[in-house]
């Protein structure tokens, strides 16, 4: 990481919330690995600073099959550094905050460099964490205001799409088992962390259980640009991204536990290719692009009387308009279960399936031009038939304390990148997360 990064990194880790109280630094009781530095930590969230400093690792090892088919490893990583402030407190401004992140990634992926054909529609990527290259990004920089008893909540700034839209709290190393499933399946228009849009956010929470919210998110590819990470002014806007959400969140639900459920769409007013043409050649364009999606995840039993305790189940699902989409479905499901042994409260296990269809026009499209190819299906270029994919994770979540947490996983591949030709991976992950 560059110096600059370094310095902040190591002021943003002066403090986070005023939990970690007077623990000192490395003590396994405490909630930061740092401590509470004297008490800074809880001064500063006192006056209304709230900082935060986190660091996540994923480690993926290729046991088996892949494009590739060869034993090694890759690792990646993400650094968080973020400051919230409450703006009542600083400024006298009633109910409201702002919220400034950076992130800076950096590693290689696994899926990439030996799971998957390079010509093919790619699909899941066995550590999620990776993605977008390595560097320093603004990753929030938004205004947030509340009103009428937080009837009605408004977000402006800098922020990811799923920040706010289909949020799915997951420790899954899988990118397919995650938050923000519809961001990976639609093209590039709906970008998830770390990358951040212009966008303005408004929520009306109708009950203590209900709420609806609409986004609008300026499209411009400019924010993927690695040398666009601290930039916040450049040209190219493309057009607007319009996602719509209704969520219900039952606190008691099935069994009097809680729960999350989420039917949302979004509209993009982007041109995007027309892949019915299915003619690389032709200029053919849409003025828009549109989807569906859901999340479900409910905690069905509790142990004994601990409500943080007991089998949650999770389902998400996103359908994409086919004339435009390289995913036209995607479906996952699994199972997750927190404090599985006396003891070990924090702990949990968890197995997810997923399941993404690359769109028959798209993969027509993408291979209209192989005829040309001299060599056929060894010549450089060449692009497999595009179909399904499905993976599989099993992971241990282990809380070793309130601070450091390891999780060890198990992956599996069918198909990886869509291709059916390419044998079946067997993959083992290592996730490793710290707060500072």
């Amino acid at each position: 990481m560059k110096k600059g990064l370094c310095c902040t990194l190591a002021l943003m880790s002066m403090g986070v919330t005023s939990q970690g109280w007077a623990a000192g630094a490395f003590d396994p009781d405490g909630d930061f690995m740092f401590g509470d530095w004297g008490g800074v930590r809880s001064d500063l969230a006192d006056q209304g600073v709230t900082l935060r400093l986190e660091y996540i690792s994923e480690m993926a090892y290729s046991v088996d099959g892949g494009f590739r088919d060869k034993r090694t490893g890759r690792y990646a990583d993400q650094w968080t550094a973020g400051a919230n402030f409450d703006l009542d407190q600083l400024m006298g401004i009633p109910d409201a905050q702002f919220q400034f992140t950076l992130t800076n990634r950096n590693g290689e992926s696994l899926t990439n460099d030996v799971l998957n054909n390079p010509n093919s529609a790619g699909g899941s990527s066995t550590q999620e964490v990776y993605g977008r290259g390595s560097v320093t990004r603004i990753t929030q920089m938004w205004y947030g205001q509340t009103y009428m008893d937080d009837t009605f909540e408004i977000k402006a700034g800098r922020v990811p799409v799923g920040d706010n839209f289909a949020v799915y709290d997951s420790n899954f190393q899988n990118l397919y088992l995650g938050s923000g499933e519809p961001g990976n399946q639609n093209g590039g228009i709906w970008y998830n962390w770390p990358i951040s849009q212009w966008a303005l956010v408004g929520k009306w929470n109708i009950t203590d259980e209900q709420y609806a919210q609409i986004g609008f998110f300026n499209l411009n590819e400019a924010n993927l640009d690695r040398d666009h990470g601290l930039d916040l002014k450049h040209s190219g806007t493309s057009g607007t991204l319009i996602p719509v959400e209704y969520g219900f969140e039952p606190d008691q639900g099935i069994n009097g536990l809680p729960g999350h459920y989420r039917l949302g769409y979004y509209y993009s007013s982007a041109d995007a290719d027309d892949y019915s043409s299915r003619d690389t050649n032709s200029d053919n364009q849409k003025g828009h692009r549109y989807g569906l999606y859901y999340v479900i995840d409910q905690q069905v039993t509790r142990h004994e009387d601990d409500r943080d305790r007991g089998l949650g189940v999770f389902s998400m699902g996103a359908w994409n308009d086919g004339d435009t989409a390289t995913f036209d479905r995607y479906l996952s499901a699994g199972v997750t279960y927190t404090g599985p042994f006396d003891g070990r409260e924090q702990d949990e296990i968890g197995f997810g399936l997923a399941y993404v269809h690359v769109n028959d026009d798209y993969n027509a499209w993408s291979r209209s031009g192989n005829a040309a190819l001299v060599g056929g299906s060894s010549a450089t270029g060449y692009v497999p038939h595009q179909g399904e994919e499905y993976s599989a994770e099993l992971y241990y979540s282990l809380q070793a304390t309130p601070w450091l947490g390891f999780r060890p996983n198990l992956q599996y591949v069918r198909h990886p990148g869509t291709d059916s030709s390419v044998d079946d991976a067997w993959v083992a992950g290592l996730s490793v997360l710290a707060t500072f």
